[in-house]
């Protein structure tokens, strides 16, 4: 009888990788060694970078210009003196100092090019203690990797996104916050279009905003040239990862001079950003003492945000550096859509100021630091009819300051990860092409019910100002048709009895075991 064959599945780059990174465990914390692959990877990928270019040297004929940084930066590409170069750490993988000549290197590689200034870890790899063997292995797994293999594939990117995300994933509840899925920023990029112009992240993480906003405008035929990305983050390791993470891509970014918050420390005072792209921390609590920030130029014509919830002054630190025609899409906890006090008063004056635009709930488990559904906003700083030309596309749009398109996409979205959801493009085609024809003239756009509605101001008002999705969108088959109060009543009488059922089980309990002589 033949024997049974199998075909077996070959590892991706991305996996192949994470089971090497996996092996570190027990080594350093696993909080830390996402820093220790995306360093190597980094390294890697600049010591690809710089050969490459080399070769291109001596092709010409240039060999006294293979030591002159010069003749690398022209071209985009990163000069490496020998000891950081990848070769040179490969020639010592095993050696009991390899950390400390990683640490030299890469120390090195920032002092040779300014553009990476504050980007590289600093006696990172000596301070972790690794096991030597360990290291060796990882260096030796990705040294297997040709990062310069296919350019179109973009595979230093696909690592990272891929880390990111499985970082994200193994750290859970309350870390991991420097990553915003994929698919999410994929659909803010598809409805609010940053095509060209400045571009701003307030709480940038790891630079995936950014990367999307290049990716977005590749794809639609339009000059990186004309984007300028300014950004800031508070984190000092999630600073340097997305300077490195924007570097491999060759992204010239803002993101401040050093790690700082965003509130206490703006280093964008005087921004004007065309677009907006954001994930900042949800329902931040104490992020302002008592009587600090009281007189923020960022809060002018509103109210102050309260110190309890950050959710209002991420708001409107961002409706403050929109330009004459800027448009911001960002995430928000549900909570901001119908809470009271001061927030409530910011929240009436946006919209009688007709900056917001529309406001989309997302599925539960998108992210994978928590479960909940949350909002995608979008503020707008000119609703008025005009005319926009973008690279593959043109925009009529009508006038739209009376009204707010409200979205549910709850019931929205595919598997992924096993216990994730994600959008699919198509989705996300679907879900933008939507937002697009609301907004233009002599379109095709309709209410859809559990899907769409456009409310008018007037209505808004009329609901206390609230932007709950399900008190505009008509459901019919879910349980937004159900009356609230009627639906608590129901459950209160069962609690209450199920309460007085366990308490009369109780006292049979106890009546037996007392009749048994044994009372407890």
């Amino acid at each position: 009888m033949a024997k049974k064959t199998t075909t077996k599945k070959q590892k991706s780059i991305e996996e192949t990788l994470w089971d090497s990174a996996n092996k570190l465990r027990g080594t350093v914390e696993s909080s830390e060694y996402k820093h220790v692959v995306l360093s190597l990877i980094f390294l890697k990928f600049a010591s690809d970078k710089f050969e490459e270019r080399k070769q291109e040297l001596i092709t010409e004929g240039k060999d006294k210009y293979l030591e002159m940084k010069e003749f690398y930066n022209m071209k985009n590409v990163f000069f490496l003196p020998k000891e950081s170069r990848w070769s040179y750490i490969i020639e010592n993988a095993k050696q009991d100092d390899i950390a400390l000549k990683i640490d030299t290197s890469l120390h090195t590689v920032e002092k040779n090019n300014p553009a990476l200034k504050g980007a590289l870890p600093d006696n990172y790899f000596s301070r972790l203690n690794m096991d030597v063997s360990k290291l060796a292995a990882l260096l030796d797994t990705i040294n297997n990797i040709d990062t310069l293999k296919d350019k179109e594939q973009d595979i230093v990117g696909r690592v990272y996104e891929y880390f990111l995300s499985k970082f994200a994933l193994a750290e859970g509840k309350g870390k991991g916050e420097f990553y915003t899925p994929k698919s999410i920023v994929n659909l803010i990029a598809e409805m609010i279009e940053p095509y060209k112009g400045i571009i701003y992240d307030p709480a940038c993480g790891s630079g995936g905003m950014f990367v999307q906003s290049i990716k977005f405008i590749e794809a639609h035929n339009g000059d990186k040239k004309a984007i300028s990305i300014y950004g800031q983050e508070y984190t000092s390791t999630t600073y340097k990862l997305a300077k490195m993470n924007l570097a491999i891509r060759g992204i010239a970014a803002n993101l401040g001079d050093v790690p700082a918050d965003t509130f206490a420390k703006d280093q964008h005072k005087d921004l004007k950003a065309d677009f907006i792209m954001a994930n900042p921390p949800f329902n931040q609590k104490d992020w302002r003492a008592d009587n600090e920030l009281l007189d923020d130029p960022r809060w002018k014509g509103y109210d102050v945000p309260p110190k309890s919830n950050a959710n209002y002054g991420w708001i409107l630190n961002m409706a403050s550096k929109l330009s004459q025609n800027g448009v911001a899409g960002f995430i928000l906890a549900n909570g901001a859509l119908s809470g009271g006090g001061e927030e409530y008063k910011i929240r009436k004056k946006l919209i009688e100021n007709n900056l917001v635009e529309a406001i989309v709930i997302l599925p539960q488990n998108m992210f994978y630091t928590t479960g909940i559904s949350v909002t995608l906003w979008i503020l707008n700083n000119n609703k008025k009819e005009r005319v926009v030309k973008l690279p593959d596309a043109t925009r009529n749009y009508r006038n739209r300051e009376d009204e707010i398109l409200f979205m549910d996409l709850r019931e929205i979205g595919e598997p992924f990860e096993k216990k994730f959801i994600q959008f699919s493009p198509d989705q996300i085609e679907q879900i933008s092409k939507t937002y697009h024809n609301w907004q233009q003239k002599d379109s095709d756009y309709e209410d859809v019910p559990e899907f769409c509605y456009s409310a008018k101001k007037d209505e808004v008002n009329s609901k206390d100002y609230s932007l709950v999705p399900s008190k505009y969108i008509e459901f019919v088959n879910r349980d937004e048709n159900i009356n609230f109060d009627d639906k608590m009543k129901a459950l209160q009488t069962d609690i209450a009895d199920l309460l007085k059922q366990e308490a009369e089980s109780k006292e049979d309990l106890l009546a037996v075991f007392k009749d048994l002589g044994y009372e407890l």
